[in-house]
């Protein structure tokens, strides 16, 4: 009896865990290394006072078919999503909330009904969401963001309050430099799809016990490896075995196919440890980065959203969320900046104060602030401009994958490309291998 295709994954993110996952289920063995103490990668969770912080504040949508299908996989259940309709809520200003009714009609009747958007608004969104379906939803050529939006004769209200928010929230880059065709792809997965599609899915529970401990726990089950704070250095071919080694792994497995399921930045050296490979690590190099600032603000006593999740405008916020509306204590927000921007200019104490004042502003007298914690992504995605060439899964080197949400796909930097990409470096190694997925779905 022949021995099970051994595979090596490093990174204990969502795109890993995705690997790992598929790969068990289809017959191979798995070791996942992870650097951290904590799994999830970008995606994680930080202590604060015996609290338990999510580093970045994510949203999952109803499109997410791949990873809704990884958390039923590993055992996740539905209530650790809140889910909710698609509704931008700028207190005071606008409200767009999608109808309880199929498809194309949730958004129909939602526009028709909106709150702060005048006719020649409402006609703007309408043209561009029947020029891009016109068009397949292909921008040819790729363009940014604005220059789509001003080609469409969006209005500036409608840009300010609705488009540009969007797409900063879905591609981590400002509508100036963001590409017109992937974010043409969010809209058609998402707001052009099935009501269910554009529902946001927002997390009860930090985002390292969403999918990652889960997914380590059915792992470990079925009898796989999840190692912690074993730091991978470089990846090696051993000649003698036919097989890869990974420096820093004490056990010295030896592997079949190796996946490189790390941030791009930490992929990077991994790439240059294998001759036929540096070229990719030029490429994975060249990738320009945008950061994600996330405050917790924990005030001393409730505070009032009209919705869980609303924006806000004018300021260095851009989108607040009531925590306490999501499972977690009284009092506790978090307000997200994505992007670069004019807030990396101030102090973290000035940035504090702004948004302090922001809240206010929009939500009226707030109860005193009893702590509060900025946490800063520098590097937290790719940024996701016109015409960028990403690496693919399979690489020179037969053996080595790589997996994470820059990857070339049709989707920016999200959980759900990274879970995407995971499946698809597992998928092509069992087809390499002839297993296919879920033949061994009870062990």
């Amino acid at each position: 009896m022949s021995l099970p295709v051994q595979v090596g994954i490093i990174g204990g993110g969502y795109a890993g865990f995705a690997a790992a996952v598929t790969l068990a289920r289809g017959g191979a063995r798995v070791f996942l290394y992870e650097s951290s103490r904590t799994l999830g990668g970008r995606a994680r969770v930080v202590e604060k006072d015996e609290l338990r912080l999510d580093n970045g504040q994510h949203i999952l949508l109803g499109a997410y078919e791949e990873t809704l299908r990884m958390l039923r996989l590993v055992g996740v259940k539905p209530g650790v999503l809140e889910t909710r309709r698609l509704a931008l809520v700028y207190p005071g200003l606008c409200s767009l909330k999608a109808a309880a009714l199929p498809a194309p009609l949730h958004l129909a009747l939602g526009l028709l009904t909106a709150k702060g958007l005048d006719w020649s608004d409402k006609r703007a969104m309408a043209r561009l969401m029947s020029h891009l379906k016109k068009l397949r939803f292909r921008v040819e050529p790729d363009r940014s963001v604005a220059e789509l939006l001003a080609g469409t004769g969006q209005t500036e209200r409608l840009s300010r309050l609705i488009w540009e928010p969007l797409c900063v929230a879905a591609l981590n880059t400002p509508a100036a430099s963001a590409s017109a065709q992937v974010f043409a792809n969010v809209l058609r997965d998402s707001l052009a799809a099935s009501a269910s599609a554009s529902d946001l899915l927002i997390p009860k529970v930090d985002l390292s016990e969403l999918f990652p401990v889960p997914a380590s726990r059915w792992l470990a089950m079925r009898g796989h490896q999840v190692r912690t704070t074993e730091a991978i250095a470089s990846i090696r071919w051993d000649e003698d075995g036919k097989g890869y080694r990974l420096d820093g792994d004490p056990w010295q497995n030896l592997h079949d196919h190796v996946v490189i399921a790390t941030a791009p930045y930490h992929a990077v050296p991994l790439l240059q440890s294998v001759p036929a490979l540096v070229p990719l690590a030029g490429q994975v190099t060249a990738l320009k980065h945008e950061p994600i600032v996330t405050a917790w603000l924990a005030f001393d006593g409730p505070v009032h959203f009209p919705e869980p999740m609303i924006g806000l405008a004018g300021g260095y916020g851009q989108w607040a969320f009531d925590r306490a509306a999501l499972g977690g204590p009284e009092g506790l927000v978090s307000v997200v900046i994505s992007a670069r921007g004019a807030h990396q200019e101030i102090s973290r104490e000035a940035l504090e104060i702004a948004l302090l004042e922001e809240l206010q502003d929009t939500l009226g007298r707030l109860p005193a602030l009893k702590w509060s914690q900025i946490i800063t992504e520098k590097r937290a995605t790719f940024a996701c401009t016109p015409g960028l060439v990403r690496p693919t899964t399979s690489t020179a080197e037969p053996g080595v994958w790589l997996a994470g949400d820059y990857v070339a796909s049709d989707y920016p930097a999200t959980l759900e490309s990274a879970v995407r990409s995971g499946i698809v470096a597992a998928r092509s190694i069992l087809k390499r291998c002839g297993l296919k997925e879920g033949s061994f779905l009870d062990l």
